[in-house]
């Protein structure tokens, strides 16, 4: 037997279980009620779930995709958060190993997990989220390896402050918010846990994705400059990118904005 890979399987079964909680934060937490009380239940028929109905992933599938007491539909949202938990715990075990910088990128990761899913449904990035994020990226800076507090510092500063003046200078112009406030947060904290020097592939990568998502949904709404679609989620993915292939990243940008 191979016993390599069962460290692998380990990061990943214990990701798709941190996936079966954030289940519970995204659908709790916009509506503030609480995410330990009462236990995990079927959102149509309240029917409390039994622990082998809860199993990540393969309950959804075993119960094909329906409710075990009144056979309504279990949203699809359930195991795809649980699998790409569980593809972000095993990526951030081969990425860091385990070091320091795993429980540190595994807490950031699962919080841009949740933003992604929260902000795509309601428009909001809570500030539950956010602002201790902020605190914790900047405490965490002491020790991890690979930002500085003074990186960490700088990254909540220029993350906040240029998303600040961008939103400011928009709505100088157009009398219309065009960024909220959860966005400006959001790439503080972004700029807490990766540093600063995250901030221009992360502003750059998120506008194009952004801009792409944007032309499709004007195309659909047919609402013109009126369209809005939340703008978190395409922050978290760019940061994700960041924290996975930044030496490459940092590669291309050299390549292809620094004069040679």
């Amino acid at each position: 037997m191979d016993y390599s890979i069962l460290i692998p399987l380990f990061f990943a079964i214990f990701g798709s279980m941190i996936g079966s909680f954030l289940n519970v934060v995204i659908l709790r937490l916009p509506e503030n009620k609480s995410i330990v009380f009462p236990a995990s239940h079927c959102p149509n028929c309240a029917t409390e779930i039994h622990w082998y109905d809860n199993i990540p992933i393969i309950s959804f599938i075993f119960l094909k995709g329906r409710c075990r007491s009144c056979h309504q539909s279990i949203s699809w949202q359930y195991p795809v958060v649980e699998l790409a938990m569980a593809l972000l715990s095993l990526a951030l075990y081969l990425q860091f190993s385990i070091s320091v910088a795993f429980p540190i990128y595994f807490i950031f990761s699962a919080a841009l997990l949740v933003i992604i899913f929260i902000d795509s449904h309601h428009q909001i990035i809570p500030d539950v989220i956010s602002l201790p994020g902020i605190i914790i990226g900047f405490g965490l800076s002491f020790f991890n390896p690979f930002v500085t507090w003074q990186n960490s510092g700088l990254g909540i500063l220029l993350g906040g402050g240029s998303f600040y003046a961008i939103a400011g200078t928009y709505y100088l112009f157009t009398k219309r918010a065009g960024m909220g406030g959860g966005d400006i947060k959001l790439l503080a904290m972004i700029g807490a846990f990766l540093g600063w020097q995250s901030l221009p592939f992360v502003v750059f990568g998120s506008s194009v994705m952004g801009t792409v998502a944007g032309i499709g949904a004007m195309i659909k709404q047919r609402k013109g400059g009126k369209t809005v679609i939340p703008y978190g989620p395409f922050l978290s993915l760019a940061s994700l990118l960041y924290l996975f292939f930044q030496e490459k990243i940092h590669l291309l940008f050299s390549i292809l904005f620094v004069p040679q």
